[in-house]
């Protein structure tokens, strides 16, 4: 579980790779507000996403970053104020509708609302945390990279 802008998020474990403290970024044109550009991470130009601003929170620095893996071959890094810890899925309340006030972005990246503790507890959807369009960006900056 992490905590962005106050709010509680969870991806499953499978999806978790590491975490760490945030490293520099390089901003990409035409990324959506809340990807803050690419940065290195082990070696591989990396999207990081704010998570606080996806869920449409104010700006501020985040404390952590926490290594996503979003499919098979492509890695995010997810920029939050801290890292709480692991929730059994048993621990967790039933799952609820979206609240309606959630903005677009916000409601293609979370799966699922549910609660822990009587709080809000957002799961998200790991490959939809970076727009497609944003990983061509990413994949070109790769590109430029990898030239000699």
């Amino acid at each position: 579980m992490m905590i962005a802008r106050g709010r509680r998020c969870a991806l499953p474990v499978g999806h978790v790779v590491e975490t760490l403290r945030p490293l520099p970024v390089s901003p990409l044109e035409g990324l959506p507000a809340y990807v803050s550009g690419v940065s290195v991470v082990r070696g591989a130009p990396t999207p990081v996403v704010d998570l606080g601003a996806l869920l449409g929170g104010p700006p501020a620095p985040p404390t952590r970053w926490v290594i996503v893996r979003a499919t098979a071959t492509r890695a995010l890094a997810l920029a939050v104020d801290a890292v709480v810890g692991l929730v059994p899925a048993a621990d967790l309340g039933p799952a609820a509708a979206l609240p309606p006030l959630l903005a677009s972005a916000a409601a293609e990246v979370v799966a699922e609302v549910t609660r822990r503790d009587d709080a809000l507890l957002f799961v998200l959807e790991a490959a939809r945390l970076v727009p497609e369009g944003a990983w061509a960006a990413v994949d070109a900056a790769r590109a430029e990279e990898a030239r000699p």
